[in-house]
């Protein structure tokens, strides 16, 4: 294979990932990470901090603010954006064609690295010009200095997006992987590597900053002496007083570093090349779709592989490896209701039922034993348990459920047979509402004690959460017509309220005096906002394609 076909490859893959909505979502949330980094001079919150200090606002600090912050985001989001290539060529027939050509195996994951990549680095150059444009905006000092400026993200940011890029081909090569619980999964290795990967003593030099704290300590204890809170800080956190700067010019890149940075692109290299032992590239001869997915299913007379993620179904067939094990043989079956064609659609009650057994289908009985061991310890525990852990328990078991509003019809193939339903409005809020009902059903036991508690704040909290989890994931699915943007946005924010950020407290989880300190009339509205332009973009679409 030349070098020239690999380049196609890889620029056609590309071109391919920059258009879907997914890779402007995760963008324009990096950016909005790269300003919340170098926060107002008298703002209370910051990023990156030693102590009660940080760095003047020069190339230097911003560069490396930003850099850290951005590649945490894209290390964990960026994955969502640049995994699932491998299915598409599946599901599209593009993999069976390639099984048909001299495409070698390894070169095919090649290509698929080095777009995933491409696409990582294309963010990285944005939030680049995001730190060059708050330097100049905060204005502390405006002297450009584009090395010192550039430096945090080639260094620090790079290796780990080329390390992102690999894992997505990685996991979409492995079974178990390849769906909802490798999605769930990469949450979980994202938050070791960016709170493991801060050590000194971290395996490769974990994020690559180890210099730069350095750097930065000897420059602090230049400028106001030894001694003081000295403690190091990377991640969103509110500050009673703003932050005192300190000069600080950057870090050297010596040998140590860029030899760790290089090994962790090796490591990348390989891991992304690794699959080639088993991944078959579609081909019948060598297992093909057998060896792509998990079995087969059927569509238009064909065997498909199934690649797609856990619970991905087909209407009439269920592939094998559903949600949380689903039998193979489980059929979607799509309510009467759901696509009738009498004005003014059907009864509403039969119509939410449909949309909940379409919700729920193939979740297994160990999923219901999970939910019915939460709501028991919901009922026994005492409390201060129940609004502290099984409260936030209940609300993170059904994420990938969730992640289903919005997009099931498209990726399950019926977009154009429910494009027959006259009353769009209707059937759309019927899949909300049954996002709602499941939503109650897992925390039903939280709202139970909080009623028999007389907890009136933490009840209002509770409804506001019931709403608006369902609405963010229906907006999601309907705008970006894929499961995993909610998933990459609303672990995170989970993770944030478990760490008791307030104005993010969704739940009821975060309290003081005993009363949610959070916004919760703010998701009232933030839930109503969100079904309202759920129903505008689904309205606009229907309108642009007929």
């Amino acid at each position: 294979m030349s070098p020239s076909a690999l380049t196609g490859l890889t620029a056609g893959d590309f071109r391919e990932r920059v258009r879907r909505p997914v890779y402007l979502v995760v963008l324009l949330a990096a950016v909005g990470l790269g300003a919340l980094a170098v926060p107002p001079v008298d703002g209370h919150w910051v990023i990156l901090a030693i102590g009660d200090y940080r760095g003047t606002y020069n190339s230097a600090y911003v560069g490396v603010a930003t850099a850290l912050a951005g590649s945490l985001w894209l290390t964990l989001g960026g994955f969502y954006v640049v995994r699932k290539g491998i299915a598409r060529d599946e599901e599209t027939r593009v993999g069976q064609i390639l099984a048909a050509t001299p495409v070698r195996t390894p070169v095919f994951l090649a290509s698929k690295f080095l777009s995933g990549f491409l696409v990582l680095a294309s963010m990285l150059a944005v939030l680049a010009l995001t730190a060059l444009a708050m330097q100049l905006v905060r204005g502390e000092d405006r002297s450009v200095d584009p090395v010192a400026l550039l430096k945090p993200f080639l260094v620090v940011a790079l290796p780990l997006l080329a390390l992102t890029a690999a894992a997505a081909v990685f996991f979409e090569t492995v079974p178990l992987l390849r769906g909802g619980l490798g999605n769930v999964l990469w949450f979980l290795v994202a938050l070791v590597v960016g709170l493991g990967g801060q050590s000194a003593d971290a395996p490769l030099g974990g994020l690559g900053i180890g210099e730069a704290n350095a750097s930065m300590e000897a420059a602090l204890t230049a400028a106001v002496g030894p001694g003081g809170n000295r403690e190091y800080s990377l991640g969103f956190t509110q500050v009673d007083e703003p932050l005192k700067p300190f000069p600080w010019d950057g870090f050297d890149v010596e040998g140590a570093l860029l030899l760790s940075r290089l090994l962790v692109v090796v490591i990348a290299v390989l891991l992304a090349l690794l699959p080639a032992l088993w991944f078959g590239r579609f081909d019948p001869s060598r297992g093909g779709a057998a060896t792509a997915g998990e079995g087969e299913g059927v569509r238009n007379g064909a065997p498909l592989a199934a690649v797609r993620e856990p619970g991905a179904v087909r209407a009439g067939v269920r592939e094998p490896g559903a949600v949380h094990g689903a039998p193979p043989t489980a059929a979607l079956t799509l309510p009467k209701t759901a696509v009738g064609t009498r004005r003014g659609g059907a009864l509403p009650g039969r119509l939410l039922a449909g949309e909940v057994r379409i919700l729920v289908g193939g979740l297994s009985p160990w999923w219901w034993l999970v939910a019915a061991v939460l709501t028991v310890a919901g009922l026994v525990v005492p409390i201060g348990l129940v609004t502290g852990l099984v409260l936030p328990a209940v609300w993170i078991w059904p994420v990938l459920v969730w992640s289903r509003l919005g997009t099931q019809q498209v990726e399950n193939d019926v977009e154009g047979l429910l494009g027959a339903y006259p009353a769009v409005r209707r059937r759309l809020l019927a899949e909300w509402a049954s996002g709602v009902v499941l939503t109650a059903v897992v925390g039903v036991a939280p709202l139970a004690r909080m009623i028999a508690a007389a907890d009136g704040p933490g009840i209002a909290a509770w409804l506001a959460g019931a709403l608006f989890v369902p609405s963010l994931a229906t907006f999601l699915g309907v705008v970006c017509r894929t499961h995993r943007v909610f998933q990459a946005l609303y672990l995170p924010l989970w993770y944030l309220v478990m760490n008791g950020v307030a104005g993010l407290d969704f739940m009821g989880r975060v309290r003081t005096d005993g009363v949610p300190a959070g916004p919760t009339g703010a998701f009232y509205g933030a839930a109503a906002l969100l079904l309202g332009l759920t129903f505008l973009a689904a309205g606009t679409r229907r309108r642009l394609t007929a």
